[in-house]
């Protein structure tokens, strides 16, 4: 129905226009009795069979939702209802902030990607807290955390510490992005010295919160994008076991480009920005296999990008990756690929 029906109409709009009358959608249904539960239904497989314990949590199956898809922690109740094992919000900033100039949101339809260069749009860090005191305690929450666009260089970890004490007690795990290609200059955010610091600044924290009784520490996984070369794949395994971080998420978005479907005049017509979806699905296999392979699988992997299909996700687990994380497929498929990916997981057992 989502593809025959629905998405087609969607798809006549401008994206990022679908995207929120989308959100207002979902919660006005959820909001009918009943509904929640034929969302439920139809569309959640309950298995003992698909947890996976990973850093001290225990998921109820492997699927989750990307960050980017919630920014503002405003739908990730009735997006539960839906079958995700977790969700991850944010990018949270700790200002808000518009994020870069509209259009920045563009449909790849040939290639079953997206191009976006969003710029880390959100209501910032206190808006977020807010949504997150709403909290039902149906799935697994995620926080993606990054600077604010306009920060200065020397403040860079002040901004993710802030973001980081302030979600502390609302979040189950914490995503450090560094890798976003459309938040003007990060080279500093690439750079492996300043990573150490960086996480090393983020786990001292943890640890002051968690002995001052406010809550538990929280795992913290740095996001990596899909370009990394294998010298720098080698850096990532290498920061990994020097700081001790609890895990990687592969990918982000891709600034590559080669192999598209899309014409060249439809691409510089589009301009900068990420792409994600189908594109790079290959790649960012890749990247979780070379991770994998060159550290003996000593550390969780959670993959994403250009996951459509049950095969795709499967693709990623056998790689190396232990959880998925779906966004543009979750577009382009809609909500019946969580369930598809879910028995496919049970089915390969």
């Amino acid at each position: 129905m989502y593809k025959l029906l629905i998405r087609p109409i969607f798809f006549l709009f401008d994206p990022e226009k679908v995207h929120y009358f989308t959100f207002s959608l979902i919660r006005f249904l959820c909001k009918i009795p009943l509904v929640s539960g034929i969302f439920k239904s139809l569309y959640q497989v309950n298995d003992k069979k698909l947890e996976r314990t990973l850093f001290g949590l225990t998921f109820k199956n492997p699927v989750g939702l990307a960050a980017g898809f919630d920014k503002n922690a405003v739908l990730y109740n009735e997006l539960a209802n839906f079958g995700f094992g977790f969700i991850e919000i944010g990018t949270v900033t700790p200002k808000g902030q518009v994020g870069n100039a509209k259009k920045r949101l563009f449909r790849l339809k040939d290639d079953q990607g997206i191009i976006n260069r969003m710029g880390f749009n959100n209501e910032g860090l206190e808006v977020a807290i807010q949504q997150l005191k709403k909290n039902k305690g149906n799935v697994i929450i995620g926080g993606n955390i990054g600077k604010n666009t306009q920060t200065l260089p020397k403040n860079y970890t002040a901004d993710y510490l802030e973001c980081f004490e302030g979600l502390h007690p609302y979040v189950d795990y914490f995503v450090l992005n560094v890798s976003c290609p459309n938040v003007g200059s990060h080279a500093k955010l690439n750079d492996k010295e300043y990573l150490i610091e960086l996480i090393s600044a983020c786990q001292k924290l943890n640890q002051e919160l968690s002995l001052s009784g406010r809550a538990q520490s929280r795992p913290i996984l740095l996001k990596i994008a899909p370009d990394l070369n294998n010298q720098q794949l080698d850096e990532i395994i290498e920061l990994v076991v020097e700081t001790k971080i609890d895990g990687i998420i592969a990918s982000n978005t891709s600034t590559n480009r080669d192999n598209l479907k899309a014409s060249k005049e439809r691409l510089q017509e589009i301009g900068n920005g990420g792409v994600s979806g189908q594109p790079i699905k290959n790649q960012s296999t890749k990247v979780i296999k070379y991770l994998a392979d060159n550290s003996n699988k000593s550390f969780p992997i959670i993959g994403v990008g250009g996951i459509h299909s049950e095969q795709d996700a499967l693709e990623k687990l056998k790689a190396g990756a232990d959880l998925v994380q779906i966004y543009t497929g979750f577009i382009y498929e809609g909500p019946s690929l969580i369930k598809r990916i879910n028995k496919a997981v049970l089915k390969d057992l």
